[in-house]
């Protein structure tokens, strides 16, 4: 029977698997709150076919979790709205938030937000590890590292400041940088600096907290960043030159010392007036050194670091930086700099008000840049050139490269005063007789000079000429001028130091032979004597022609003394002279005396006669050695160089004993003849005892005046030359300023006594030392001891040797020779006995030159045969020397 049972049907035995329908019931009301009569299908056992599938998840989410859980499960899939959906799975970040609806499913769990700040950090922190890395601190800008030079008279008041670069700017230690100065800049700019880490973040917040209040634009860099953007970066305003800035800053605080940043930024910011560093700005505002600065004068700089333009009293740029508003300003940053000293604990409130009782520490106005224009620029190039070749042997040498570069202090021993009289003197002169319009014979004249303290060789003064930036040439320094009769006093210092050969004796002699020579000894003083050798054999030229030497004017003067013959300059006992004690004697006493050796000519017969070139340095230095008893020094123009605070270089003094001080005051004691009874009387107008000799050269082509008082010695040059014609040459002065011929005691010994007269205004009067006798009254050539030998000349003698009755009987003028020139076509550079003037004038038609050659014709120049002088770029060096005659 069983086997005739029917199955039950398929659907039943799924419903009679379920459980009672209330039960389910019951679990979904409580887990939806809803009844079974809410679904029509469960009232009838019926239902969509998801609905077993349903109550089968709600059965198994009851079994496994609880009725809340199972009722959820079913209740996602009624689909009904909020009620129906299935669990979302779990996401790394809960983003938007799962099982929140609307507007809270958008915002972010504290969660998420501490972890995106932490995660943001990190980020940040990575990157900026891998910016460190990868950001190197590159090399200073050429442009902070570049520099001036200072240069200060001798009364340390600054002269200029100079050298390459546009820059105004000198690096100082910070230990020249007063506290008040740092702390200032600290308390306006940057009170953290000292514990920050090159960088403030709270800064640059705070910055852009005011920029977003519309309050006053700030940058937020701290001093670090700022030394970083001045030395190394550039001012463009970009975020990635924002971005190194702030990396490097950080590796630069980690690497330098906090002062040597500080130090950094005080020399490289820009402070106004052109002025770049603290000490320019110190300069440039109030006249003085950094580390002179007042705490009231430290507090205004500081302003100026904030906006130049918009704090500089004297006004700026534009209608909102008048001197009234800049002044107002300035004030007013002053005064809250001071206030944020006293907050940061850096100045005691006594101490502010004190300084705020003082008033505003006004700077003083702006002055013009002097530039190297006028003397200044001869001036800087002395002291230049002086430091290379004075520091070239020592053990830390300052090469011109060096200067370049800038940096250095250098303090010379020009005196200012002296500068401007010894320019104004040449200026009057200039002005009152030198006229090109007027005259073309008075194009192209020139004058040079220079002034020497004889104690030490101090360069006192020099007049380079009109302007140191149109004639290129300093007029002071070498130039090739042959300085004529002012040559002879080392002549005479050589016979009264060494003597005159014996006759019979050998070339070479040495004192035991030879006998010193008094001013009184005799020589024969006639116009066109034959010149002999000191063994009485006449002397030929190089043609084979006997040596017959003219006198000024063709003047002939008989026997005559060496003091006589010195007075009025006559030639042929000097070059006679010359011959007897020999010329390599004579040019030892001139390099003894001071005068360098790549300025000598030749020693032809007429070297004697003055065809060397020393410059007007060299020839003031060597005259002065006689007015210092015969005691030498080399000329300088610098007493110590500075760098960064340290003393790099220090004149020492260096002295020898040229001559016993028997031969220099005779040789003085004969140079104040000459001013007194000579050719050199234009001189007598200065007032007080001085020495002084006259110098004419061939052809007039120049005219000397050098001399000395005991406290100075001066040598002042006339010449004519295109300074811009391609191949310079020494013309004719014949008819200069109206005169018929140029000669020394003109128009430089006009300049000399003006000048000296105001140059020794308050100096007190001086005598030298009266002469001691010296050396024997000898008889050169032709002149005889026979008392019936008389001399032509009657003029009195000069008082200071009453014993010394020879004298001529008329002071001939200093006048050039008449010499015919050779042809133009012939005439090298700068060869004095070449006329190329081809302006016309004419010529005096008898002459004679203090240092013609033989005939009247020219002598040897320095380095050249017959006169020539060589060009001004090959010629002998400056007056310290140098190799080949080239400057270093």
């Amino acid at each position: 029977m069983s086997g005739n049972r029917r199955k039950p049907p398929q659907g039943r035995g799924r419903r009679a698997a379920q459980p009672p329908p209330s039960s389910g019931r019951r679990a979904a009301q409580r887990g939806g709150g809803h009844t079974p009569a809410s679904n029509p299908g469960d009232a009838y056992g019926r239902s969509e076919p998801g609905a077993y599938g349903g109550r089968a998840a709600a059965r198994r989410a009851a079994q496994g979790g609880g009725r809340r859980r199972a009722a959820a499960a079913a209740n996602a899939q009624t689909g009904r709205r909020g009620r129906g959906r299935a669990p979302e799975r779990k996401r790394f970040i809960d983003y938007p938030r799962a099982g929140k609806y609307g507007v809270r499913r958008w915002l972010p769990s504290w969660k998420l937000l501490t972890g995106l700040c932490l995660g943001g950090l990190a980020l940040l922190v990575g990157l900026v590890g891998i910016g460190l890395l990868i950001v190197q601190v590159p090399n200073a800008k050429a442009a902070a590292q570049q520099q001036k030079n200072v240069y200060y008279w001798d009364d340390g008041t600054q002269m200029v400041v100079a050298g390459k670069g546009d820059r105004n700017r000198q690096v100082v230690d910070i230990k020249e940088i007063p506290a008040s100065m740092q702390w200032a800049v600290i308390a306006a700019e940057n009170e953290s600096f000292y514990q920050d880490s090159g960088v403030d973040p709270m800064g640059i917040v705070r910055a852009l907290g005011r920029m977003a209040m519309g309050g006053e634009t700030q940058s937020g860099s701290t001093i670090t960043q700022q030394y970083v953007k001045n030395t190394y970066l550039d001012q463009s305003q970009t975020i990635s030159r924002k971005v190194k800035e702030l990396l490097i800053s950080i590796k630069v605080d980690a690497k330098m010392d906090k002062k040597d940043i500080l130090a950094g930024y005080l020399n490289t910011g820009y402070y106004g007036r052109g002025a770049y560093g603290i000490q320019a700005a110190a300069q440039a505002y109030y006249g003085k050194d950094a580390v002179d600065l007042s705490a009231s004068q430290s507090a205004f700089l500081a302003a100026t670091l904030n906006g130049p333009n918009l704090y500089d009293p004297a006004g700026g740029i534009g209608s909102a930086a008048t001197k009234e508003k800049n002044l107002k300003r300035a004030e007013a940053r002053w005064s809250w700099t001071l206030d944020r000293e006293v907050a940061i604990g850096r100045m005691h409130k006594s101490t502010r008000d004190r300084i705020k009782a003082e008033g505003f520490p006004m700077p003083r106005e702006p002055q013009k840049a002097t530039e190297l224009k006028g003397q200044i620029g001869y001036l800087v190039d002395l002291a230049d050139n002086y430091v290379v070749s004075a520091t070239k042997d020592s053990s830390h040498p300052i090469t011109k490269r060096q200067l370049e570069l800038g940096g250095y202090r250098i303090h010379t021993t020009f005196n200012k005063k002296k500068i401007d009289q010894m320019e104004k003197t040449v200026a009057q002169v200039k002005k009152a007789n030198i006229d090109p319009k007027a005259r073309k014979r008075d194009k192209y004249v020139q004058f040079g000079g220079a002034s020497v303290r004889p104690s030490d060789g101090a360069i006192k003064a020099v007049y380079g000429g009109e302007n140191a930036i149109t004639h290129f040439t300093n007029n002071a320094d070498y130039t090739g001028v042959q300085v004529g009769s002012t040559f002879k006093p080392f002549v005479m210092a050589a016979a009264m130091r060494d003597g005159v050969r014996d006759p019979k004796g050998p070339v070479e002699q040495g004192p035991d032979t030879r006998t010193r020579v008094s001013p009184k000894s005799i020589y024969d003083g006639d116009n066109k004597v034959k010149l002999r050798d000191y063994n009485g054999t006449v002397w030929h030229d190089k043609d084979g022609k006997e040596w017959h030497q003219r006198n000024d004017g063709d003047e002939s003067y008989g026997d005559i003394s060496l003091r006589t013959a010195m007075q009025h300059s006559v030639n042929t006992p000097f070059i006679q002279l010359g011959m007897d004690v020999g010329l390599s004697k004579v040019k030892q006493a001139s390099l003894d005396a001071g005068v360098n050796e790549d300025s000598l000519a030749k020693t032809t017969p007429t070297f004697s006669l003055g065809t060397s070139a020393p410059s007007a340095i060299r020839m003031a230095s060597a005259y002065g050695t006689f007015a210092e008893d015969g005691t030498q020094t080399d000329p300088y123009s610098v007493t110590k160089v500075e760098r960064k605070g340290v003393q790099v270089y220090k004149h020492t003094k260096k002295t020898k004993n040229a001559f016993e001080p028997a031969v220099a005051h005779n040789v003085t004691n004969m140079l104040e003849t000459v001013v007194q009874k000579g050719t050199g009387t234009t001189a007598k107008a200065l007032g007080r005892p001085a020495a002084g000799k006259t110098g004419t050269t061939d052809d007039n082509r120049s005219a000397w005046f050098t001399g000395y008082t005991p406290q100075l010695s001066t040598s002042i040059g006339m010449w004519r030359v295109n300074d811009k014609a391609k191949s310079q040459r020494f013309l004719s002065m014949y008819g200069v300023g109206g005169e018929k011929q140029i000669h020394g005691a003109s128009f430089p010994a006009e300049i000399w006594t003006k000048y000296m007269k105001e140059a020794l205004e308050g100096t007190p009067v001086k005598s030298f030392p009266p002469p001691e006798p010296i050396g024997e009254k000898i008889y050169g050539d032709g002149a005889s001891p026979d008392p019936t030998h008389t001399e032509t000349a009657t003029t009195p003698p000069p008082s200071q040797d009453p014993t010394d009755d020879e004298s001529p009987s008329k002071e001939p003028s200093d006048e050039p020779s008449t010499t015919p020139p050779p042809s133009k076509s012939s005439c090298p550079p700068l060869d004095p006995s070449c006329d190329d003037d081809d302006d016309g004038g004419n010529k005096p038609p008898n002459g004679g030159s203090d240092n013609g050659g033989p005939g009247g014709g020219p002598g040897g120049g320095p380095g050249g045969d017959d006169g020539d002088t060589g060009d001004n770029d090959d010629g002998p060096g400056q007056w310290w020397g140098g190799p080949n005659g080239r400057r270093e």
